[in-house]
């Protein structure tokens, strides 16, 4: 296996620190510990959010020499996060690794042709009644396959992988931490995936039908004690204003950035940046999947920044979720439908963020309503001035009238700061590459 090992010494686990601070008190503030200079050994803070719940998230920190690995490639990416079984290990990724590189002609059936596909699906000739079949959907939906065996990365139990330096990140590919505990995800640039194949649904759409895609940056599937911490998740070389259109809709090839579902819980997202994408976050992915969910999706949200996002940021299902500290930057020209959803039965908390609208965008579509759902919105700025989340909101948009009083109180934070500060913390930390 071509994959680089690093000797380092194994560090037992420390009371860590978010960010770049050396030190960090203990629990009980009576003593101080050090936190470990290299990025791959550091550990969750003890209050850092519901990811320190319980026993905490620690990563691969404990991993010896033989489980620390350097990846300059996917395949040896793929291959570390193969390698050792459960033992904890440590990836760190080094430069821009590409999932996609041979281009999307590489996962392509033989005989599929996306021409012959516009023809035989033109809403036209097949009309809007039922979905699509035949032999181009059949050969899309094998190239789509083989597609998906070539992106998605599994990301196993007690892993750590970060980046190093300034410009390590992961194009095209989509990590999968699905059923497992203690992961941390931190300082990679995350360049969205690229759906190389979208599926047309005629039906979808009230009918007047639509382009779905698949596939995350970053999936936390039915996992615990998960910290994604310090990254860069953005669109990047791909943005949606610059994808075609056919059959009047646009051919969307993204999903999302970060999505928290089915049963995860204790999940700590701080100090990342998101970028430039629509759909960006869901916390829950279905109002039916209660069963999973319900009393789970316990995820904490501080010092991130989001700017030019258009939705889901988060929306949420079902969970407890803290959002605090965060900086949201709606730009002028950008397309825009809200940041907070509020769906079934989720019990949100968005306190001491701060919101940067420019002229023309509206504060009350900071939230939006999906179903009755209390949650608490307080001491929020918006342009530097305190408002009422929730009030705004109710006022202009009485149709959607949402309840307050999340019913809990976060106790896992670390500092928090005055929202007016929040846009120049965030913004000179947050991000791949701002690391100690």
């Amino acid at each position: 296996m071509n994959v680089r090992k690093c000797h380092d010494h194994v560090i037992t686990r420390a009371v860590a620190v978010a960010g770049c601070a050396a030190l960090v008190l203990s629990v009980s503030g009576t003593a101080a510990q050090a936190q470990p200079r290299d990025p791959g050994r550091q550990t969750l803070g003890a209050t850092d959010g519901w990811g320190a719940h319980g026993t905490g998230t620690t990563g691969g920190a404990r991993a010896d020499a033989e489980h620390v690995y350097t990846v300059t490639t996917w395949e040896e990416f793929r291959a570390a996060l193969k390698d050792g079984g459960s033992a904890p290990r440590i990836i760190k990724v080094k430069g821009m690794i590409d999932a996609v590189s041979a281009g999307c002609d590489a996962f392509a059936a033989e005989g599929y042709d996306f021409q012959k596909y516009l023809a035989a699906y033109d809403p036209a000739v097949w009309g809007h009644d039922k979905p699509v079949s035949g032999e181009q959907e059949e050969l899309r939906a094998a190239s789509a396959a083989e597609q998906d065996r070539s992106i998605k990365a599994a990301v196993p139990a007690n892993t750590t992988i970060v980046g190093v330096g300034r410009d390590a990140g992961i194009r095209g590919g989509s990590l999968q931490i699905k059923g497992v505990d203690n992961v941390i995800v931190r300082n990679l640039t995350v360049e969205a995936p690229i759906d190389c194949f979208p599926q047309w649904d005629p039906t979808d759409d009230n009918g007047t039908g639509a382009w779905n895609s698949e596939y995350d940056g970053v999936v936390v599937y039915g996992s615990t004690h998960v910290w994604i911490d310090h990254n860069t998740l953005t669109d990047g070389r791909y943005p949606d204003s610059a994808l075609p259109t056919y059959f009047g809709k646009v051919y969307q090839q993204h999903d999302g950035l970060l999505d928290v579902v089915r049963g995860a819980d204790y999940v700590t997202v701080s100090w990342n940046s998101f970028k430039d994408h629509d759909k960006t976050m869901l916390i829950g992915n279905s109002d039916s999947a209660a069963a999973d969910d319900a009393g789970k999706l316990k995820v904490t949200l501080h010092h991130n920044r989001f700017e030019g996002i258009v939705e889901r940021a988060p929306r949420v299902r079902f969970g407890q979720v803290d959002s605090y500290n965060n900086h949201f930057v709606i730009s002028k020209g950008q397309k825009w439908g809200y940041v907070y959803g509020i769906g079934k039965d989720s019990r949100l908390v968005a306190e001491h963020n701060a919101f940067t609208l420019a002229q023309g965008f509206s504060p009350a579509k900071i939230l939006k309503k999906w179903s009755e759902a209390p949650l608490t919105a307080a001491n929020n700025y918006v342009n530097g001035e305190l408002t009422d989340l929730i009030a705004v909101h109710n006022a202009q948009i009485p149709s959607e009238t949402l309840q307050s009083g999340a019913g809990w109180q976060p106790v896992l934070r670390t500092k928090v700061d005055s929202p007016k500060a929040v846009p120049g913390i965030v913004g000179s930390r947050a991000g791949a590459g701002r690391i100690c």
